[in-house]
């Protein structure tokens, strides 16, 4: 497997005890970014059972327990062959260790359905759910050495992927090829999840159109995020085509200042939310309020976007920046009828300062 069995077996106990301060007798991990966080590994349809105390069990499809067990440090792993034993397995899993508070993550990632809660609640109506996406995220949100060397790596990927955007970007080529050309790059070196997105429209999140293309004079925005051992590194850029105008200029221009100003402040102690008002107030003071999408920052890890996120959660503004963390600055783009412009790169926080990835 990737990495050292032991980092991730003291994830686990460091949960359970986190499971048993808020009396919960076991969880039921399906989000797939949590399931690599204890399991070392990702894998298609995740469900791993973790008690409050005891060994965690995997469940995984007929023939594939072998492999997963070279993937992963987990012993006790189930096959499975249909659905309906799987949920079997779980349901038996809870009633038969005595549970009556069971831990669901309530995320919005890939494999985290509506429908497996619903179906979790007719199959267990005498269990209490509780959402337990605090406790996985308030331990994923500070990274071990082991993470942030992925990162780092995952940076240098990135830095290689951009590179190529540059390089092919140029009139009448579609935003679809672009990102084409950019993700053989990422995988090319290692990426094996990458995730690029193309604008050449003002759009905030833009995955790629076929039929937008590169006009002779405007703005071409890439994102970028590269994974290396799943772990995620983040940045974005927006290139000038031709002569798009003085406005587009002058956005850049204060995008750039915005992003110092974010970089002299954000800092281990200082609140989130107190870098995103000082960032609003500039924009105000630079005529460019309008156009500015609040939200300066988010957590970088298992996921290109997690907590914290200020883009879409907002209470997470309140958070402290500590040690470790990794974030982005500056995530949102201005919006501008040109285009999105926006300069974005993922960090690692020190006591001493930011140390850059991408």
């Amino acid at each position: 497997m990737r990495g050292d069995p032991e980092v991730f077996r003291k994830r686990v106990e460091r949960f359970q005890e986190l499971l048993r301060e808020n009396e919960i007798d076991g969880a039921v991990v399906r989000t797939l970014s949590s399931f690599i966080y204890f399991t070392g590994t990702k894998w298609l349809r995740p469900s791993l059972l973790i008690p409050s105390e005891g060994e965690p069990v995997v469940y995984v499809v007929k023939g594939e327990a072998e492999l997963f067990r070279e993937k992963s440090w987990i012993e006790n792993v189930v096959e499975f062959q249909r659905v309906e034993d799987l949920m079997a397995g779980i349901v038996t899993w809870i009633h038969g260790n005595g549970m009556t508070r069971v831990g669901l993550e309530f995320g919005i990632e890939r494999d985290a359905y509506l429908i497996f809660l619903k179906i979790f609640e007719r199959l267990n109506p005498t269990v209490e759910i509780v959402d337990i996406l605090d406790l996985t995220m308030g331990l994923r949100m500070i990274k071990d050495e082991w993470e942030l060397d992925n990162i780092r790596k995952a940076g240098k990927v990135a830095v290689k992927g951009m590179g190529v955007a540059e390089e092919i970007i140029k009139p009448g080529l579609s935003e679809l090829e672009i990102a084409a050309e950019v993700v053989r790059e990422l995988m090319l070196n290692g990426s094996e999840d990458p995730k690029v997105y193309v604008s050449v429209t003002p759009r905030a999140h833009a995955e790629p159109f076929r039929d937008l293309r590169v006009p002779e004079n405007g703005v071409v925005t890439i994102v970028i995020g590269a994974d290396w051992n799943h772990y995620y590194a983040n940045m974005a850029r927006t290139f000038i085509v031709g002569e798009p105008g003085r406005r587009v200029r002058r956005a850049i221009e204060v995008k750039e200042e915005a992003y110092r100003i974010a970089l002299e402040e954000t800092r281990v102690g200082v609140a989130l939310s107190a870098v995103e008002k000082r960032l609003a107030e500039f924009f105000r003071e630079k005529g460019f309020g309008d156009a500015y999408l609040a939200g300066y920052t988010h957590g970088v890890g298992l996921l290109i976007e997690e907590p914290p996120i200020t883009t879409i959660v907002v209470p997470q503004r309140a958070t402290k920046v500590q040690e470790n963390m990794v974030l982005t600055i500056i995530h949102p783009p201005l919006m501008i009828p040109e285009g999105a412009i926006k300069h974005e790169d993922t960090y690692i926080v020190k006591k001493n300062g930011l140390e850059r990835v991408t």
